[in-house]
């Protein structure tokens, strides 16, 4: 039990003394996390268990073109797999869509994605790769709430919706 209030003391010490952008690999989008080193994005949504959905958006870039594609899977049973997809699509971004999806990014936080048995729910899971970042899972948040919801609104426009 000590060992884990030594590290709950070492977390919270280090957020005090250097913010969160400053703690144990985490980077701020635009500050300490160029956004043009950004390469791909996922937003994962699970939205219910029965009967099992989830949307899911990512961004990213491939051949130095960049892209949105979304994909929405519903059914009876689980897991749901490819075959359990419904709406999909894939749509060439203009640069200033890449621009709004990176100032729906900015001042968001990356962190290592930490294993864990209670961090199950319906998420979103959010995860953000960039050049360098030696291919580990990265977990995003977003700076504020508005900059979420501008988020959804732009995938929502960019699905056609």
């Amino acid at each position: 039990m000590k060992k884990c209030y030594r590290g709950v003391a070492l977390i919270l010490g280090c957020l005090a003394l250097f913010g969160l952008s400053g703690c144990a690999g985490a980077k701020t989008v635009g500050k300490n996390l160029p956004t043009d080193k950004i390469t791909e994005f996922y937003w994962t949504l699970d939205a219910s268990t029965y009967p099992p959905e989830f949307q899911r958006y990512r961004f990213y870039v491939q051949d130095g073109l960049r892209f949105f594609a979304h994909e929405k899977r519903e059914g009876d049973h689980w897991p749901l797999t490819e075959a359990d997809a419904t709406v999909t699509g894939t749509v060439p971004l203009t640069d200033a869509d890449w621009e709004a999806f990176l100032a729906c990014l900015d001042g968001g936080t990356v962190t290592k994605r930490e294993a864990s048995t209670s961090s199950g729910g319906s998420g979103p899971w959010l995860y953000l790769y960039w050049q360098g970042d030696r291919g580990q899972y990265q977990v995003f948040t977003f700076a504020t709430n508005q900059k979420a919801a501008d988020f959804e609104t732009l995938c929502l426009r960019l699905k056609g919706e």
